[in-house]
């Protein structure tokens, strides 16, 4: 067998989740880190080392100006994604950004366009692809399992504003920008709501033909803020939505959740039979209720193997090797759903076409 084609691989940021990006993709065979961006040049020089990674840079630019590398795993926050993917886009390089993808449709719908042209590889990091029982889920909806889908409940519970498991959110500059729309945070809805969207539409492979939305921000510190952090960003989000095919469902989404820490579930119905998926303290699980066990109502618990992770098909995807999904058209896709949802709950939680 060949060697798999090499890939030059550039981090830019290197804030929580880089590590986490660094670790997975300098596993695979192949992959080079070869530099990383950072306008904190202490926490790029602890990160670089820690990662052995030979170049660094103070910003995008003078990165782009070298150009030693094919692509870029975007670990910015939120509401950097899209200035920096751009010149990137433009200097055609592959690009794997966090969610999501930007911060308002228009944004979003610009970088899918741009990568397209560009004939890149654009992918956007939802986590919970990763998930064996959502891609199984997925796999039997589309096959016919269920019938036709006509019912559905999804929540993403967290719990760190009512735990310290995650470090003291009142404390530290990594959770509180997450509060406060002034740093660039769409609150709950654009952190964990555009997870718990993909979760439930991806699996039920249905579009959204229209949402309402209520949010919520709660009191957490004194006169609403701690140090320059005005804590503004919504807390918890409800949402109805009716499917492309008329099916309607509920998606939640909060951080005060106590006694979930991250935990994703989804009950999913049919005419001829029920899906229930969970990712809970890290376990996946998927639980169907089909012929001939709907007069008992037996549920019955599905095997689901291992699925490639996001940088795994990321990778394969430069390569030649497998779609890039998901892709930035899902991306902008998804932020199309958060932009309505903010205009729903602004507008006493009207319904809006998607």
């Amino acid at each position: 067998m060949s060697d798999p084609k090499p890939v030059r691989l550039l981090i830019l940021g290197t804030g929580g989740m880089a590590g986490n990006h660094a670790e997975s993709f300098a596993a695979i065979p192949g992959v080079t880190l070869v530099a990383g961006v950072d306008t904190r040049p202490q926490q790029l020089a602890a990160f670089c080392d820690q990662h052995h990674i030979p170049h660094r840079f103070d910003n995008l630019d003078a990165a782009l100006a070298w150009g030693e590398f094919d692509a870029v795993t975007n670990v910015t926050p939120d509401a950097a994604h899209y200035p920096t993917t751009l010149p990137l886009l433009h200097a055609a390089k592959h690009v794997l950004c966090e969610k999501p993808l930007a911060t308002n449709e228009g944004h979003a719908a610009e970088m899918a366009e741009l990568a397209q042209r560009a004939g890149v590889v654009g992918m956007v990091n939802l986590t919970y692809r990763n998930v064996p029982a959502l891609q199984k889920a997925a796999e039997m909806v589309a096959e016919g399992a269920i019938g036709t889908v006509r019912h559905f409940e999804a929540s993403y519970l967290q719990s760190w504003l009512t735990q310290p498991a995650w470090g003291a959110w009142n404390e530290q500059a990594q959770w509180l920008w997450r509060l406060s729309t002034a740093h660039g945070s769409k609150g709950v809805l654009g952190d964990v709501g555009i997870h718990i969207l993909d979760f439930a539409t991806y699996i039920a492979g249905l579009d959204v033909a229209e949402m309402s939305c209520r949010l919520a921000t709660f009191d957490k510190a004194p006169g609403g803020r701690i140090g320059d952090y005005v804590l503004d960003a919504n807390d918890s989000a409800t949402m109805q939505l009716r499917l492309s095919n008329g099916a309607l469902g509920t998606v939640a989404a909060t951080r005060f959740a106590s006694g979930h820490l991250n935990d994703l579930r989804l009950r999913l119905y049919g005419d001829q039979g029920g899906l229930e998926v969970s990712f809970e303290n890290r376990i996946s699980r998927l639980s169907a209720c089909l012929a001939p066990d709907l007069e008992t109502a037996r549920w019955t618990e599905i095997p689901c193997p291992p699925v490639p992770t996001v940088y795994d098909r990321f990778i394969a995807a430069i390569r030649g090797e497998g779609p890039a999904t998901p892709d930035f058209a899902r991306g902008a896709a998804l932020q199309r759903l958060l932009d309505r949802a903010e205009h729903s709950a602004a507008d006493g939680a009207r319904a809006l076409p998607v």
